[in-house]
């Protein structure tokens, strides 16, 4: 480690190998808590360059415990986290409205580090209990169209590290790894990101796979479509430019999107939205999120089209519907 980061501090990169190499070192154990804070926060302070990123990558998904999920057309709608913008849980929100209109979502959470709340807390504070199980994954996809994949089950490099990141309490390259890394390998893939500079590097890497995917970033810094304003877009078909009033809307305070400063908050208002309860602005930013995850599955399709069907999912109580069975299992 310390020749890493002697390489770190004369503003050297790693090439995909030794990118490859330092994590599956951090996940087997071969540096010591100390090290591996160091090498976060070094590491953090620069620019990840695409060759890194694919190497983090493969180790991280060489590393993990598969999910074999035959027969069913998985999605995943999983942000990177770390914008530090401490939003009410939008992309776990709108995965229940996606499989509530008829999808097959798989997915991919794990607790906040960086912000309050991920989806993992919520979930697990609402009663849904952690399963590596396929068989368990199987029956809940069947009748809650939805599985909940809590990354440390699946990936033992976020064991390993998710102490330090706490204590750290800052966003580290793993926040990007989690999109590209889901233990069942989804066709389908929308996700948000919190820089352009990202969007366009996990760009490169999905063109070298099958995936259909949507990179979603928010030109005020938000890793998801927040409705605050202007946004990016990146799928298979190229690059696109949205403005709010594009998809009808008038932008919105970053104010009316908090997340509530502790877990049980976070999980009343999942709760509020979930049941039909929320208010206009919410439940319009966890539809529009919604609607580009069917969008990404039906590209040929409106945005409009996608939006209804993600409307009558949330306000028909059928996302809730899905909910309670996967809470039920």
């Amino acid at each position: 480690m310390k020749k890493i980061l002697a390489h770190l501090f004369e503003y050297k990169t790693f090439t995909k190998e030794e990118a490859y190499g330092i994590l599956t070192n951090i996940a087997t154990g071969k540096y010591d808590s100390h090290q591996i804070a160091a090498f976060l926060t070094i590491y953090g302070m620069r620019s990840i360059r695409v060759e890194e990123l694919s190497g983090f990558r493969n180790a991280m998904y060489d590393l993990c415990n598969k999910v074999d999920l035959p027969g069913y057309d998985l999605i995943d709608l999983c942000g990177t986290g770390g914008d530090g913008k401490n939003t009410f849980n939008i992309s776990t929100l709108a995965s229940f409205v996606v499989a509530g209109a008829g999808y097959q979502v798989a997915k991919h959470g794990n607790v906040g580090v960086s912000s309050g709340c991920g989806s993992s807390n919520v979930m697990e504070h609402l009663g849904y209990k952690f399963t590596n199980d396929v068989s368990e994954l199987r029956r809940q996809l069947d009748q809650a169209n939805i599985c909940f994949l809590h990354a440390p089950l699946f990936h033992p490099a976020m064991k390993t590290v998710a102490p330090i990141r706490r204590a750290l309490g800052v966003k580290t390259f793993f926040n990007m790894l989690g999109p590209l890394t889901n233990p069942a390998s989804p066709k389908y893939q929308a996700v948000g990101v919190f820089s352009l500079e990202l969007a366009r590097l996990y760009n490169y890497l999905y063109q070298n796979t099958d995936k259909q995917y949507s990179i979603i970033h928010a030109l005020d810094g938000y890793d998801e479509i927040s409705l605050t304003g202007d946004f990016k877009l990146i799928d298979n078909r190229g690059e696109q430019y949205f403005k709010v009033e594009d998809l009808g809307f008038t932008p919105i305070q970053a104010a009316t999107l908090t997340g509530g400063d502790t877990v049980e908050e976070a999980a009343n208002i999942f709760q509020k939205i979930m049941r039909g309860n929320g208010t206009d602005v919410q439940n319009k930013v966890v539809l529009a999120n919604a609607a580009f995850a069917i969008k990404t599955i039906h590209p040929n399709k409106s945005f409009g089209d996608c939006f209804y069907e993600a409307e009558t999912s949330l306000l028909g109580l059928k996302a809730l519907a899905s909910f309670q069975k996967l809470i039920q299992n």
